[in-house]
């Protein structure tokens, strides 16, 4: 019987796993409404837009100028900044238990993550991320996104760690399919309490 490789590594999502989505259906959604924007038309102008901005191919500032201030506003560039920014709030179990997977574990941890430039690196300092995590393969910074089998080979790559030897934590099921493909332990992440009796159950347990 073959022996199971331990696990050395983590591989996290940030969006729906350690913080709220950064800027999605929901959050734009939300400004739509805090703004007085035409949704209909935000949406149609975001959907042609945010696969390159998050692919870090197109500016923040691009971005907005095709999506929100394409006409004149009567509110600044700036105060939009700020409303995207506060969409962002942590899981803090979740970023807890990551952390302990670090310290008490030994693991290595690099986020694997859709999101664009400007608010990735807002997410990063605002939530101390960059505090237990080793590595980040985001898409904006490596111009893969997933669902590109690519992204999850170049994450390996630059781990430098055999798919056996990780656990991968994903809240999309797509992406948790696509991982276990290529050999990647994975789980479909729903909340803090089912993520961690899952990690306990492979030798991850945080508890004290």
């Amino acid at each position: 019987m073959k022996k199971t490789s331990p696990i050395t590594c983590a591989f996290v999502d940030i969006g729906g796993v350690l913080l709220t989505n950064g800027w999605d259906h929901h959050a734009r959604k939300r400004a739509a409404v805090h703004f007085k924007l035409q949704w209909a038309d935000m949406d149609a102008r975001h959907r042609l837009n945010f696969e390159i901005h998050e692919e870090g191919k197109l500016a923040f500032e691009d971005y907005l100028s095709r999506v929100v201030f394409y006409e004149k506003r009567p509110f600044t560039r700036a105060q939009f900044r700020s409303f995207m920014c506060a969409q962002s709030k942590p899981f803090v179990e979740m970023i807890g238990l990551v952390s302990q997977l670090k310290t008490r574990h030994g693991l290595k941890i690099a986020v694997v993550s859709n999101e664009s430039r400007e608010l990735n690196a807002y997410r990063i300092r605002k939530f101390k991320l960059g505090g237990f995590v080793d590595s980040f393969i985001s898409s904006c910074f490596v111009h893969l996104r997933k669902p590109d089998i690519q992204m999850f080979r170049l994450a390996l790559d630059v781990a430098q760690t055999t798919a056996e030897q990780v656990i991968y934590i994903e809240n999309t099921e797509m992406f948790v399919q696509i991982a276990e493909s290529l050999g990647i332990r994975s789980i479909l992440h729903t909340d803090y309490r089912s993520t961690s009796a899952k990690l306990a159950s492979l030798g991850l347990g945080t508890a004290a």
